[in-house]
């Protein structure tokens, strides 16, 4: 503790405030609310023994830190939320996840007002729905909306066009959109229409698919059987979407349900959302927190994070377990609603039934996450912890470099070197190599120039051949494993060890061992080595095939004299097709960009040479 901090712990008042601690940059690592500045924050640079772990590196790291006096606890909470959203202390419970929900905004000042997706609910007057869980989702519901209720979708003035007597666009023609730019509508029939989809998205079908069945019922006693099936067709799409939707409640409550979950240092907060009785989704936050952060403080940080972002819609919140403060988090949810919202934990009934429902898929959630990060471990890290044991490695490789080639019959030889990084491919890190040398079908031949020439690049500090393999795989036996060796030591690289793959078997070759060895059957490291040189198979001969279809394409045009690579490919953008080529017209040749009728001509020529020589006279028979 420095003497600037001694001075301010005399001057700290015992009102009610927030603190901020800061580092030797300047940068926020913790903001805190308290009761009494004077008792809190003075708490933390007394004997730090009773401190927990992650408390105590915080306060190693504190140089200096203010404060600001607030009125009441409510005000502290509201503040302290503001504050950790601003800075993102490296000290404070966060949501790793920090999106904005969307809403569905609605000007209704507006005569003729369109739906809008926004993020942010801004203070304007307009109506705004949600927070939506999901922006496709949303997106979905609104093309439903769109589908059965013609709201219009464009962005233009509205009152310019109806002045200046525009016609309507396409969408009205084709029944998405009632045309108020025409006139065809008025602004209460319009609002109407509005008011329909505006219930529809709030969730309120049930008294939607009443008015809608009455009107469907009057047009078919009116014999408007087509205004009849459109509205049956409504209520359908209404009916589907209704469907999907849980009942859980007789009551049109409103509701976010949360439940908090912990799991081998994991912490994960399930929520549940009712909207008029029904379960409308559900979501999952993953919170950043030390395992001696309380399930309250853990609780409390998520609650005040999460509603800063929705504050223009709290319903009742229930909880499993009880946050800290709630009688704040209460005060000050209300604050940001305008009203009084209820936070409690019920013990009996729907209510409680709602929280254990959460709490259970919270605990589901978890441990599939766990079992999925295991079988992630087993896949990567596990599979090489074992297989550097196997092969009696000082440490463990992180960065697996496998080259395999692929050629037909000695012809257009290639070769790929395939990277995984901690056991997963490392797609962005793959390279492949068009074989300069005629290997002849030699694989060995085609191997040391692929390895001669991904060396010599890592030499030269190509950012694309760095950094160095842990472990080189070939693919191959003895033969292949030994070029890899004079490779790395012509480079002085024999530090990184290199094995080799029996091409017809499940074992590996070793450097120095006459005998290969095999792998467990069944086994993590089997399994990883399986999956990386099936992978070097699978891009040699995906890059061979592209390379051999592309020679053998252009190999009829390689005899004509005049035509380089700059003109193939020209004439191949426009016919397409060697047959194409073949049946083009003088003209049609002499058409194509960079081809002069010189070319063309000699094209033509080369492709109906015979039906020249089948045209000249024969010479007539010697005496």
């Amino acid at each position: 503790m420095n003497n600037i901090i001694e001075e301010k712990l005399k001057l700290l008042p015992s009102s009610p405030g927030v603190y901020k601690m800061f580092n030797a940059a300047g940068e926020v690592i913790y903001v805190g609310k308290a009761i009494s500045l004077k008792n809190r924050v003075r708490q933390y640079f007394q004997s730090s023994k009773n401190h927990p772990p992650k408390v105590a590196a915080m306060v190693r790291q504190i140089e200096d830190f203010e404060y600001i006096r607030v009125a009441n606890e409510t005000e502290a909470f509201s503040l302290e939320s503001n504050l950790i959203k601003q800075f993102k202390p490296k000290y404070n419970i966060l949501l790793k996840d920090d999106k904005h929900f969307p809403y569905v905004r609605v000007d209704l000042k507006q005569d003729f007002p369109r739906l809008e997706i926004v993020r942010r609910v801004k203070n304007d007057g307009a109506k705004y729905l949600g927070p939506f869980l999901s922006g496709l989702l949303l997106r979905d519901g609104l093309a439903l909306v769109r589908e059965h209720y013609p709201i219009r979708q464009c962005k233009k003035d509205i009152s310019r066009m109806i002045a200046r007597r525009e016609r309507p666009c396409l969408m009205y023609h084709i029944g998405k959109c009632c045309a108020p730019c025409s006139g065809n509508v008025s602004r209460e029939e319009y609002h109407r229409l509005l008011d329909e989809v505006l219930s529809f998205l709030s969730g309120k079908t049930d008294e939607i698919i009443r008015s809608l069945t009455a009107q469907m019922e009057t047009a078919a006693e009116s014999m408007d059987f087509e205004h009849a099936a459109h509205l049956r067709d409504r209520i359908r799409a209404i009916e589907s979407l209704s469907e999907k939707q849980a009942v859980i409640a007789t009551t049109n409550t409103m509701m976010d349900v949360f439940a908090l979950g912990r799991l081998e240092g994991t912490a994960l907060v399930f929520a549940l959302f009712v909207r008029n009785g029904k379960v409308i989704g559900t979501e999952k936050f993953r919170m950043d927190a030390d395992a001696e952060e309380s399930d309250a403080d853990i609780l409390s940080a998520f609650l005040s994070q999460y509603y800063a972002e929705s504050a223009s819609f709290v319903p009742e919140v229930l909880l499993y377990q009880d946050a800290s403060d709630m009688e704040s988090i209460a005060e000050w949810l209300g604050g940001l609603a305008g009203r009084k919202v209820t936070l409690h934990r019920p013990q009996r009934g729907e209510k409680r039934r709602l929280t254990e429902m959460a709490y259970r898929n919270c605990l589901d959630v978890l441990e599939k996450d766990a079992s999925l990060q295991k079988r992630a471990w087993e896949r990567g890290e596990g599979a090489l912890t074992q297989l550097s044991a196997i092969l009696g490695l000082e440490t463990v490789p992180s960065r697996l470099e496998c080259f395999d080639n692929s050629h037909i019959q000695g012809r257009d030889t290639v070769s790929s070197m395939v990277v995984f990084t901690d056991g997963q491919p490392d797609k962005s890190a793959y390279r492949r190599f068009r074989i300069r040398e005629d290997a002849g079908g030699n694989d060995l031949i085609a191997m040391r120039e692929a390895l001669t020439r991904r060396f010599q690049k890592a030499a030269e500090n190509e950012a694309g051949f760095l950094p160095l393999p842990d472990l080189l795989i070939m693919d191959g036996g003895p033969a292949q494993l030994q070029v890899a060796l004079d490779v790395l030591d012509s480079f002085s690289l024999d530090f990184i060890p290199a094995i080799g793959l029996a091409e017809l078997s499940e074992t590996i070759y070793l450097p120095g061992e006459p005998e290969p060895i095999a792998l467990p059957r069944n086994s993590a490291p089997q399994h990883l080595i399986e999956r990386l040189r099936d992978e070097a198979h699978r891009f040699a001969i995906s890059y061979h095939r592209n390379v051999h279809n592309r020679n053998a394409l252009y190999s009829v045009l390689d005899s004509i004299p005049g035509v380089g690579d700059k003109r193939k490919r020209a004439l191949f953008d426009t016919f397409l097709t060697i047959e194409a080529i073949k049946s083009a017209s003088l003209d049609e040749l002499k058409a194509v960009a960079l081809i002069d009728a010189r070319t063309a001509e000699s094209v033509y020529g080369y492709f109906h040479k015979d039906e020249a020589t089948s045209s000249e006279p024969e010479a007539p028979p010697a005496e």
